[in-house]
C-alpha cells in the first residue's frame, strides 16, 4: 500500500534480485540509472542467488519500498508483512496487488524466428523446460511464428512436465534429460533452426548435438534467449542469443516504486519490456538455403550491401530475371532483394553506432546511403529509434555489466 505520509527525501529501498547472473545484474544496474537521474535512495541488498528465500533481515526491516524477484510464496508473504509498496520483476505469481515489470516473452520467440528464417531456415524446432512459465510462452509464441509462415514446426516433450517448481530444478532437469534431448535432435529433419527457451537450454542443446555428432550451425542452428554473455561464450559453439532489456525492467521498476512511495496508484498491473535484439554467434552464423541461386545472391548482397549497391548488381551474379529473382526470394527468405540490402546496411549501421564513435555522416558514408538525413529516416522507421537513442541504449547497455557492482552499493 502507498505510504499515506510525506515521501521521504532518501527512500530505504530493498532489492532482492539476484547478483548471481547477468540477467539480475543487469536489472541490478538499471535501479542503479535510474537512482543515478532523479534522487538518491539508501540501498539494501545482499548478494543473491536464484531462488533463494526470504532473507532473515528483512523480518525486522524498516524501509519504504522493495523491488524483488519474487519466486516463491515465501518471498512473498515475507514482502506483504512489510505492508509498503513493492514491485515484481518475476510475474510468476498472480495476484500479489504489486504491480509487475517482466521481458516481453512473445516478442523474443519473434525476434528468434526471424533470426533463423532470415538464415534460410525452412524447418524449426523448439526446445525448452516444460512447465516453466516464460518457456512455455515462448514455446506458443514460437510455434505460432513458423506455423503462420506456414513452415513445420517440431517441439521437444518429455514424460515429465514440472509446474510448480523452482527456475533452478528445471534447469537442473535440463541436465538430467540429456540422452532423451539427444535422441530427439537425431529424429529431426536437417537443416533446422532451433530456438531454446533460455541460454542454459541453449548451452545443453549445444552438448547434445555435439554427442550425437550434429554439425552446428550447419545441420541444427541454435539461438537461446537472455544473451548471458558469460554462459554464451563458453558454449561450443558461441551461443547467439535474444537480448533481454533486463537494463531496461530494473529501470521501469524502480520508476514504479518510486511513484508508489510517493503516494501514487500504477496505473497498469504488467509492464512488458520488448528485447534490444539478437546479437549472433557461430551458432545460428549459417546460411541454410538449398537454391544455390539464393544463396548466391544472399551471400553477395552480405558481402556488398555497404557498397550501394542495389539490385541491379545482384542481378549481375545469377542467371536470373529480377521478376524470378524477387519470387524465390520471397519463397526461401520471406523478403525482398531489395529488403535484404536494406537489412544488411542496417545491421552494420547498427554495429557502427553501438562500437565506433564515427559521426552520421561517417555511418551513412560507411553503409552505403549518400545523406545521413535518409538514413535517419530509414532507421527510425525500421527501427522506432533514432541513431543517436540506438547508440545511447547501446552505450548504456554495453556498460551494464561493466558497471553492474556500482547497483551492489548503497547510494548513500
Amino acid at each position: 500500500m502507498p505510504n499515506p505520509s510525506k515521501p521521504p527525501d532518501r527512500p530505504r529501498v530493498a532489492l532482492l534480485i539476484e547478483s548471481s547472473r547477468a540477467y539480475g545484474r543487469r536489472t541490478l544496474f538499471g535501479v542503479a540509472r535510474y537512482v543515478r537521474e532523479h534522487r538518491p535512495w539508501s540501498i539494501f541488498l545482499q548478494e543473491r542467488s536464484l531462488g533463494e528465500k526470504c532473507p532473515e533481515w528483512l523480518k525486522d526491516w524498516k524501509g519504504d519500498g522493495i523491488i524483488a524477484r519474487v519466486e516463491s510464496r515465501q518471498i512473498a508473504e515475507g514482502i506483504k508483512r512489510l505492508r509498503i509498496p513493492a514491485v515484481d520483476v518475476r510475474y510468476l505469481l498472480r495476484n500479489l496487488g504489486w504491480p509487475s515489470v517482466r521481458p516481453d516473452d512473445a516478442a523474443a520467440a519473434r525476434l528468434a524466428f526471424e533470426h533463423l528464417r532470415e538464415r534460410g531456415f525452412r524447418q524449426f524446432a523448439f526446445c525448452g523446460f516444460n512447465g516453466a512459465d516464460y518457456s512455455d510462452v515462448r514455446r506458443d509464441s514460437f510455434q505460432a511464428c513458423v506455423t503462420n509462415a506456414g513452415l513445420p514446426c517440431h517441439i521437444y516433450t518429455d514424460s515429465t512436465t514440472l509446474r510448480k517448481t523452482t527456475t533452478q530444478e528445471h534447469e537442473a532437469r535440463g541436465l538430467k534429460d540429456s540422452e532423451h534431448v539427444v535422441r530427439w535432435l537425431e529424429n529431426l529433419p536437417k537443416p533446422i533452426g532451433l530456438m531454446a527457451c533460455n541460454d542454459i537450454r541453449g548451452q545443453q542443446v549445444l552438448n547434445a548435438c555435439r554427442v550425437a555428432g550434429i554439425s552446428v550451425p550447419e545441420e541444427v542452428a541454435v539461438i537461446g534467449v537472455d544473451n548471458d554473455e558469460m554462459l554464451c561464450e563458453l558454449s561450443d559453439p558461441p551461443l547467439s542469443s535474444v537480448s533481454l532489456d533486463t537494463e531496461r525492467i530494473g529501470y521501469e521498476a524502480a520508476s514504479l516504486l518510486d511513484q508508489m512511495i510517493a503516494g501514487k496508484q500504477p496505473k497498469q498491473e504488467l509492464i512488458l519490456v520488448q528485447p534490444a535484439g539478437v546479437v549472433t554467434r557461430r551458432s545460428t552464423d549459417v546460411l541454410a538455403i538449398e537454391d544455390r541461386h539464393i544463396t548466391t545472391a544472399t551471400q553477395y548482397i552480405r558481402e556488398h550491401a555497404c557498397e550501394g549497391i542495389d539490385v541491379s548488381n545482384v542481378l549481375k551474379v545469377v542467371p536470373l530475371s529480377r521478376s524470378t529473382l524477387e519470387r524465390r526470394f520471397y519463397r526461401v527468405l520471406g523478403h525482398s532483394p531489395k529488403e535484404e540490402i536494406l537489412r544488411t546496411r542496417l545491421a552494420r549501421a547498427k554495429q557502427l553506432l553501438a562500437e565506433t564513435d564515427f559521426s552520421l555522416a561517417q555511418v551513412a558514408s560507411k553503409v552505403g546511403f549518400e545523406h545521413p538525413e535518409y538514413l535517419s529516416v530509414i532507421f527510425k522507421k525500421k527501427t522506432t529509434l533514432t541513431p543517436g537513442e540506438f547508440r545511447a541504449q547501446a552505450r548504456v547497455a554495453a556498460g551494464s555489466d561493466r558497471f553492474a557492482h556500482d547497483a551492489t552499493v548503497a547510494a548513500k
